[in-house]
């Protein structure tokens, strides 16, 4: 769900006050590169609250008992206390900022070369060495340089008419690359033959562990298939057949491109793009919040199949309120028509709208 309306539901359902609001999944990624941390992280973070009415030399036990990963778990469950004692020391260790646990990563000559095409600093940097490498790895450098070169742009016009600022350049680093990856068939099979996670797999459970893969492929959705398919080692060859073809991704003959869902998502960037180019050009107007806010709405597009269609459709209505205060008008793509609200019939409500 989208974060501000799961945040008011809760709390018109709790008690406020004493409320500690943590994306856990981001700082475990931040701070181990692997999301399941984001667990104990929450454990720490409730712990330090006093909602968990049990000593810290029982929690740590526990952990100890359990036998897996107990270095990370209880590294994670002391940056879930920080998070609530000292949420100031959380954010800099995040970025990567001095006092971090890890050394930095010496980028290759490749990322090098990419990064290079646009001077960035600060969060915007740490953002793209993040997710450049990413990208890479999803299609191609090709792919990852145009990416770089988008943001870029923005970050040229927020230099000229937001000096200092960069929530802008941030936003449109962080929500172009998910929109440009986007998970398919090809991105599922690599993410689950990934190489680091197996190792992790192997390092918690042992050598023989056996891996099966629960998938619900969308072919046996439009087959009216509800239930997910169990799919075990033998599956391996598949996956690694649908890996190696992610190139076909960019060609007009893939055979997947025809999914409704897959056009929405290649259709979403293009618009993104023109959208948020189009809201650079207002900034020396003062609408740089606006455009912001704008440029961070794709964090709405979640889910898989249906879900992430109904999803589009909050995005749209999100997008028809924010570029009509921008004052731009973007071309809806007939496959992205249905999503988009009906346009107001009067200057009135047109009017009561951009207010």
């Amino acid at each position: 769900p989208e974060r501000l309306l799961l945040r008011k539901r809760i709390e018109s359902a709790t008690r406020t006050d004493p409320a500690v609001w943590l994306d856990a999944q981001e700082a475990a990624e931040d701070l181990f590169g692997d999301h399941m941390a984001a667990n104990m992280l929450l454990v720490g973070a409730a712990w330090q609250t006093g909602a968990l009415p049990l000593s810290l030399d029982a929690i740590e036990e526990a952990v100890r008992l359990n036998g897996v990963a107990v270095e990370l778990n209880l590294a994670a469950f002391h940056w879930g206390r920080v998070a609530v004692a000292a949420p100031e020391r959380l954010l800099p260790a995040q970025k990567g900022e001095p006092g971090e646990n890890a050394a930095p990563v010496p980028l290759s000559a490749e990322l090098a070369a990419i990064l290079g095409r646009i001077e960035a600093t600060g969060d915007v940097r740490r953002l793209l060495e993040i997710r450049v490498p990413e990208l890479i790895a999803y299609q191609d450098a090709a792919y990852a340089a145009d990416y770089v070169d988008f943001v870029g742009k923005i970050l040229d016009a927020e230099r000229r008419h937001a000096p200092g600022r960069d929530a802008l350049s941030s936003a449109v680093a962080k929500y172009l690359f998910k929109l440009m990856a986007y998970k398919d068939e090809y991105e599922v099979a690599r993410l689950l033959l990934d190489d680091a996670q197996r190792a992790k797999i192997r390092e918690k459970f042992g050598d023989r562990a056996l891996v099966t893969w629960h998938l619900h492929p969308s072919f046996l959705r439009r087959l009216g298939r509800k239930e997910k398919v169990r799919l075990g080692p033998w599956f391996t060859p598949v996956l690694q057949l649908l890996r190696g073809l992610k190139w076909v991704r960019r060609q007009n003959w893939d055979p997947l491109r025809l999914d409704r869902v897959r056009r929405v998502e290649r259709t979403l960037i293009a618009h993104y793009r023109e959208m948020i180019e189009a809201a650079s050009g207002k900034l020396a107007a003062g609408f740089y919040d606006v455009a912001t806010e704008l440029a961070g709405l794709p964090d709405i597009v979640r889910g898989y199949d249906q879900v992430k269609l109904t999803s589009v459709k909050r995005y749209f209505e999100r997008v028809a309120l924010l570029t009509g205060r921008l004052g731009i008008e973007i071309e809806t793509p007939p496959i992205l028509a249905e999503f988009t609200p009906p346009l107001p019939e009067t200057d009135g409500v047109k009017k009561r709208l951009a207010a």
